[in-house]
């Protein structure tokens, strides 16, 4: 028996819930695996793993095991990669998770750096909005946007995704310019974006000194992607309150214009996340720091952001709310 090996599919089968997962994330036959434990549980003599033809579970001895070998096998990896780090690059498969307009918006178009920087990770990428399961799908690590509500994970605060109410002139022009977010209740249709698998609608909330607004409309449009309600907006539908990087240009070029520039929207943290009891490797941890590095260069996602400057009849003032904003307000929310 290889009790390296052994051990490492057994946290493998705790970690994924199945011995088909644990043997296709380590790339061995189902059967190799079954044997792995049977051997380790055989020189152990103790019962790790209850096994049922619907679902494996841990013994009691067997948690106490996954504890002390998780410790074990990750100060390995991490002696090995200390040495291999001081000769070579890192490399082997990525796999990561990225939130829609974020990922495809922000991230993606930003990897050739990284790898130009790192040519021998291979990366494999997941573009959604789904929950992930990190273990059981062994993603090594994801980028949300939003407060987290599973604190088992381990998970570092990378930036901000400052948000921006704004309409077409079509709309404006048509509806009239509201003056305060009580405006909007009255005379305005707001696109409002839902969470999904729930349908919640996420809240329309503005803030200004020590006054907070939360507006409903007097008639909504449902969209669950922002992408699509940056491109409702634009045809004049409604007022919309998305990420400031969905429509910069789109400010910059007139079809969208600003509304309530002086009322701060709330901002949605963002956190590269990666599961507990697992070493953080050195391609996961290039990645991470290559995103903050990304996110502290990227204006729009940082804590004071600029929009562009248009010129001609339609200019925006370079100075005041229209120039700078600052969102102030963490909400639960998925940022697409």
């Amino acid at each position: 028996m290889d009790k390296f090996q052994a051990m490492q599919a057994f946290l493998r089968v705790v970690e994924s819930g199945t011995f088909v997962k644990a043997a296709e994330s380590m790339q061995l036959p189902k059967p190799t695996v079954t044997r792995l434990i049977q051997s380790l549980e055989d020189h152990l003599s103790v019962k790790l793993l209850n096994r049922t033809t619907r679902r494996v579970s841990v013994t009691s001895e067997g948690a106490a095991y996954y504890d002390r070998a998780s410790r074990l096998l990750g100060e390995l990896d991490e002696l090995e990669a200390s040495v291999v780090a001081s000769r070579s690059a890192p490399k082997g498969r990525l796999k990561i998770d990225l939130p829609g307009s974020l990922g495809i918006g922000v991230i993606v178009p930003a990897l050739a750096s990284f790898r130009t920087k790192y040519p021998d990770i291979d990366l494999e990428i997941g573009i959604g909005d789904r929950s992930v399961d990190l273990i059981g799908d062994n993603v090594d690590c994801v980028v949300r946007g939003g407060e987290l509500r599973d604190q088992s994970l381990i998970a570092r605060r990378v930036g901000d995704v400052h948000m921006v109410t704004c309409a077409s002139p079509l709309y404006l022009k048509a509806n009239g310019l509201p003056l305060h977010p009580r405006d909007l209740d009255v005379t305005h249709t707001l696109i409002r974006a839902a969470l999904q698998p729930s349908g919640r609608l996420l809240p329309f909330v503005l803030a200004k000194d020590q006054e907070t607004v939360e507006s409903n409309g007097r008639r909504i449009i449902t969209l669950n992607d922002t992408n699509a309600s940056v491109a409702a907006a634009t045809a004049g539908l409604g007022i919309v309150c998305v990420p400031s990087f969905l429509v910069q240009e789109r400010i910059g070029d007139g079809s969208l214009e600003l509304v309530l520039p002086e009322w701060d929207a709330p901002s949605i943290p963002i956190h590269v996340v990666y599961p507990p009891n697992r070493h953080l490797s050195a391609k996961v941890r290039v990645f991470v720091d290559w995103i903050v590095e990304l996110f502290a260069a990227h204006d729009l996602l940082q804590r004071k952001s600029t929009l562009p400057q248009r010129t001609g009849a339609n200019e925006v003032p370079a100075a005041g709310p229209r120039a700078a904003f600052d969102g102030a307000v963490p909400v639960a929310a998925t940022a697409n």
